[in-house]
């Protein structure tokens, strides 16, 4: 039995604003990840099935890895054609936002979508979503991913029958993908009664995995070597490892979109390791990832040190610093935090 946490006026309103409109366009954040899209290509997937004409836009261009999933081809990307993308948007008659707190997080099409007519729908999994942007907010932190949002909203909406393979294919891998492989923030029954569902409509979640996990490239791995040979730092005393690669080494590696994924986690394998901080030198900023397990809040060191945000053990955040200055404010936060830091291995 999986318990209807979504307000019944909300999914009311989700309804009645899809059944309205024809023309749907769904967004989602810059540098879009698996739960990113595998929100927005269900919840499309979804919508072509009852006759909608939806259109998917995302910011920047996904990691290579998940672009096998299905419909991926079918997206605009931004970055790429933005007069198709901002053609669309003009036309649409409404806006679903998924997988983002606040418009900023839409990078280049922010301002864009924003100022659009469109009526806006958020539907959301992260803390503090924006107040004024969109006209119903659809945000359940407690919820370990927005592809899981988006199942349990297409069945309060009496829609179950029409997620077909491909919709229940995004949305396993949004699930599988925000939670770590379901190796944190995961122990909750009903994320696995609808991992059932999912399977019984003919997910294959084996063939998923290999996929997103083990269709990486050499240089791919080699990089990864690298960085848990020469590129990472323990910090015993704060239960805390570092790893950082600059732009000079990503060139070196011949680096790819998406080739760091996962990178963040690997020293939490360590024993005594509880948190853990990957940083990537771009053209434009330093981009930041924390990953911890325990009760070591993520959210909160993201949010005070590098004005970025998330869930208790994954976040994300930037620094428009030298690389060097983002690990100097990292490692004079870290005593700050010793209080959250001395916590037991789960």
């Amino acid at each position: 039995m999986i318990s209807k946490v979504i307000a019944e006026e909300l999914i009311h309103k989700l309804k009645r604003e899809i059944e309205n409109a024809e023309n749907i366009v769904l967004v989602t954040h810059v540098g879009p990840d698996g739960d990113a899209l595998g929100s927005a290509l269900g919840m499309w997937h979804f919508l072509m099935t009852i006759d909608k004409t939806p259109t998917v836009i995302v910011p920047s261009p996904p990691p290579n890895f998940l672009m096998w999933m299905p419909g991926a081809d079918r997206m605009i990307i931004y970055s790429e054609k933005k007069e198709e993308a901002d053609k669309a948007i003009d036309e649409a008659e409404l806006i679903l936002a998924v997988d983002f707190n606040t418009p900023n997080r839409l990078a280049l099409m922010a301002e864009k979508v924003v100022n659009a007519k469109a009526h806006k729908i958020l539907i959301d999994h992260h803390l503090n979503p924006s107040p004024d942007f969109a006209n119903v907010v659809i945000s359940y932190p407690q919820i370990s991913s927005t592809s899981e949002l988006i199942f349990r909203a297409i069945c309060r909406m009496g829609h179950f029958s029409d997620i077909n393979l491909g919709c229940a294919e995004c949305i396993y891998v949004g699930m599988m993908t925000d939670t770590g492989g379901f190796t944190y923030n995961s122990n909750h029954e009903e994320i696995y009664s609808i991992i059932y569902e999912l399977i019984k409509l003919g997910v294959d979640k084996d063939d998923i995995y290999r996929k997103v996990y083990n269709t990486f490239s050499a240089d791919r791995m080699r990089l990864m070597g690298y960085c848990l040979y020469k590129k990472m730092k323990i910090y015993p005393e704060y239960q805390a490892a570092l790893i950082t690669l600059t732009q000079k080494e990503l060139h070196e590696f011949n680096y790819d979109n998406g080739d760091a994924e996962g990178f963040v986690n690997i020293p939490l394998s360590i024993e005594g390791i509880n948190f853990t901080v990957f940083m990537r030198e771009d053209p434009d900023k330093i981009k930041v990832s924390l990953r911890s397990q325990g009760t070591f809040p993520t959210n909160k060191f993201a949010s005070e040190v590098f004005g970025g945000g998330g869930h208790l053990n994954a976040s994300g955040g930037e620094s428009f610093t030298t690389l060097q200055a983002a690990v100097r404010k990292f490692e004079e936060a870290l005593p700050l935090y010793r209080e959250f830091l001395d916590t037991p291995n789960p």
